[in-house]
């Protein structure tokens, strides 16, 4: 009896272990960028860890699991940690809104990040901004100053962009349907609504859109070697009208953005 019990404990314990790696994980840093996707999530269970509330379960036939990180790059490194440590997920995926910086996207339209980067990391004088790399306190060594989106992802989320439905953007100019594009995130812990700091940005790292926790999650997942993709939907164009036009573009935004990670999470 004791051996029969011994024997389903581990095979218990082997599923359980299976199963854990083939989680994906799922972040963003408000609640309305995480509804649609916990409204299609089933099987869900709730765990709250370190004040991190995180949902598990299936979307689109995959185990996920979802948790929302806050604003800041410290509080999406936390979350980011948290996850990665408890559910042991293959890879994260990002979903959530941005300011356009690239002159070409308006509001509404979407980037996929290639590559993601701080923009407030470095040295500041009266020459302007230096960029710095981070480094890893372990090993000692610099990462990179760029750090690269999963190219599989990356791959798989421009695949299936070309055939989803978004939801159209209203603007003043009319009804459209969002671009989407594939080009560099920027992080830091400020909300960008300035036209110069966008042409400092689009000028020296040659920027698509700027947030405020890309680069947080980025670095966490290079050092724990995790696959990892941003996506974001450009919520304004981070200038002088952000704070108008966030509001006004703010649910469809969001909206979009988990469309498009449900639809790479659904992409076997």
């Amino acid at each position: 009896m004791k051996k029969k019990s011994l024997l389903t404990s581990l095979v218990f314990l082997t599923v359980l272990s299976a199963d854990s790696q083939s989680i994906t994980g799922i972040l963003g840093a408000f609640p309305p960028e995480l509804v649609l996707l916990e409204s299609e999530m089933t099987q869900k269970q709730d765990t709250v860890i370190s004040q991190v509330r995180f949902i598990r379960g299936q979307l689109r036939g995959r185990n996920v699991v979802l948790a929302e990180t806050g604003v800041g790059k410290v509080n999406a490194a936390i979350t980011t940690v948290l996850m990665i440590q408890h559910f042991k997920p293959r890879e994260i995926v990002f979903s959530g809104i941005a300011g356009g910086v690239d002159p070409a996207l308006a509001p509404g339209d979407l980037v996929i990040g290639t590559q993601v980067s701080y923009h407030d990391f470095g040295q500041i004088d009266d020459a302007g901004m230096h960029y710095w790399a981070t480094k890893n306190p372990f090993t000692k060594k610099d990462n990179p100053l760029k750090f690269q989106c999963d190219s599989a992802l990356v791959s798989k989320a421009l695949s299936v962009s070309k055939t989803l439905s978004l939801a159209k953007v209203e603007r003043d100019n009319g009804s459209f349907v969002p671009a989407v594009k594939k080009g560099i995130i920027v992080t830091g812990d400020v909300f960008v609504s300035s036209e110069k700091t966008t042409r400092r940005l689009l000028k020296d790292l040659n920027a698509a859109a700027t947030e405020m926790e890309g680069a947080a999650i980025a670095q966490t997942c290079y050092q724990q070697n995790i696959p990892f993709l941003i996506i974001r939907s450009l919520s304004d164009k981070a200038d002088g009208k952000a704070k108008r036009d966030m509001d006004q573009f703010y649910d469809v935004a969001a909206r979009n953005a988990a469309t498009l990670v449900m639809a790479v999470i659904g992409e076997k």
